[in-house]
């Protein structure tokens, strides 16, 4: 997937398209946030499973014009298993090299901590205080503090949070902003999502557009505090189908509405399809229509590369033989050149 002050005005002026570059979450992949270290697979040759991140990065960028990836890792890996711990030198060290190949490449790079709002089925800053806002905190002011001299590295504060007390969550998010700023990161944007995996259908209903707006920079100021949303197209919005049931306008349509009458703006940071007609039909419908709202809409982000294989419902992972990547009919038809 993909996707600053100065980057604000860039985006403005047309969409940022981006591809997931998946595999240091599937450790953390399910939606408790529970941690199973086995289950981490870096997409990287590096570490000796045959997968090429780096190479899909390079093509992605060079044949196909994206500019934005989003890198998902857990929070877990990150320290250790460690709550409240430093950041792990060999884990983020492994990490750090999917950054730097991302970053190398001239394209924006989202650092993604997904754990949907929890540590191993606590919610942060909630569950009795079993997980507080000082830890998340911490692990978000190490991270920044490493990266705030890279000007097209992004923050991704958590993925999908979901069945929580969204003014609390609010203060939460409130801690990691707080947090990269004051590690030296005071220029980059910083993505915010809301409850109900942040959906785009729920973000105003679900009272995430409300409560994340009161989250200010330490100047005050809610400069490059961008609101983090996700939509999926099959008929029940799991994206678990390769079927395409809408194109989502109507959704997307309604929050931009909003998004004009309090003047925020707001990244899709997941969508995506299988490579099917009817996604061909409506994802391509959605990235058009989105394409043609970047005032309120800085781009989008296609769900997902890296490390799922061909067998992947909605697998955007290029296939790679004879010195020639090769993309999955989903991107060649509406991810590469949408923008």
């Amino acid at each position: 997937m993909l996707l600053l002050s100065f980057l604000t005005v860039a985006l403005a002026q047309g969409a940022i398209a981006r591809v997931w570059l998946a595999g240091f979450d599937f450790g953390c992949g399910n939606i408790q946030g529970r941690y199973t270290a086995s289950g981490v697979t870096p997409p990287l040759l590096s570490q000796g499973r045959g997968i090429d991140g780096a190479g899909q990065m390079r093509h992605f960028v060079a044949d196909d014009g994206l500019n934005v990836f989003r890198l998902p890792v857990c929070w877990q890996y990150l320290v250790n298993n460690r709550l409240g711990g430093n950041l792990d030198a060999n884990n983020f060290g492994i990490y750090d090299q999917l950054v730097q190949a991302c970053l190398d490449t001239g394209a924006y790079c989202v650092v993604d901590i997904h754990n949907y709002a929890r540590w191993d089925n606590q919610v942060i800053g909630q569950s009795n205080g079993a997980v507080t806002n000082d830890q998340f905190a911490s692990v978000w002011w190490q991270v920044a503090a490493r990266y705030a001299g890279s000007s097209r590295v992004i923050f991704g504060v958590m993925n999908e949070p979901h069945e929580l007390d969204i003014t609390a969550w609010a203060t939460s998010a409130q801690y990691a902003v707080t947090s990269i700023r004051d590690a030296g990161a005071t220029s980059q944007m910083v993505l915010l999502p809301g409850t109900t995996f942040t959906s785009v259908g729920g973000f105003i209903s679900s009272g995430s557009a409300s409560a994340l707006s009161a989250i200010r920079n330490p100047d005050g100021s809610t400069t490059n505090l961008i609101f983090d949303v996700h939509q999926y197209l099959d008929a029940d919005s799991s994206g678990t189908s390769t079927e395409c049931a809408t194109n989502g306008v109507n959704n997307l349509s309604t929050l931009a509405t909003w998004l004009r009458a309090n003047n925020r703006q707001a990244f899709l940071t997941e969508t995506g399809g299988g490579s099917t007609a009817s996604c061909y039909t409506n994802l391509c419908a959605e990235l058009d229509w989105m394409n043609n709202n970047s005032d309120v809409y800085l781009g989008w982000i296609g769900w997902a590369a890296g490390a799922f294989g061909a067998d992947y419902e909605l697998a955007e992972t290029p296939t790679y033989a004879n010195g020639v990547w090769t993309d999955t009919g989903i991107v060649a038809s509406c991810v590469a050149g949408k923008f």
